[in-house]
């Protein structure tokens, strides 16, 4: 088998011009969102809980399908979806948390 060392350059540049393409558009679309002064903390946050929410219901029905024997739904899309959400959520107590705490020290302040 002979390989082509200038072709399989070229498409090697390809594939890095690729990646370098969408890692600037998603930098672009991280500034927008911190550049953004109107972003109200409670939209971001809803976001994030909906955004947990979806990964939940995204892993029971992945759960579901593989326990009727679903020949689609493989056994690790399925541990891996149950891993993000569990990750997801467990974040997402760690912050409500820490957000708890914060209001307890601001009450605590005396005026």
């Amino acid at each position: 088998m002979k390989v082509d060392a200038n072709a399989a350059y070229q498409q090697w540049r390809e594939l890095t011009t690729q990646s370098a393409n969408l890692d600037q558009a998603q930098n672009n679309n991280a500034l927008k969102v911190e550049n953004s002064a109107n972003a109200d903390f409670s939209n971001l946050l809803k976001m994030a809980v909906d955004n947990v929410n979806e990964l939940q219901q995204t892993s029971g029905d992945l759960k579901t399908r593989m326990e009727l024997g679903d020949p689609n739904v493989t056994l690790e899309q399925t541990m891996i979806a149950s891993q993000k959400a569990s990750i997801a959520f467990e974040a997402t107590v760690q912050v409500r948390n820490k957000m708890v705490e914060a209001y307890k020290e601001i009450m605590s302040m005396p005026v």
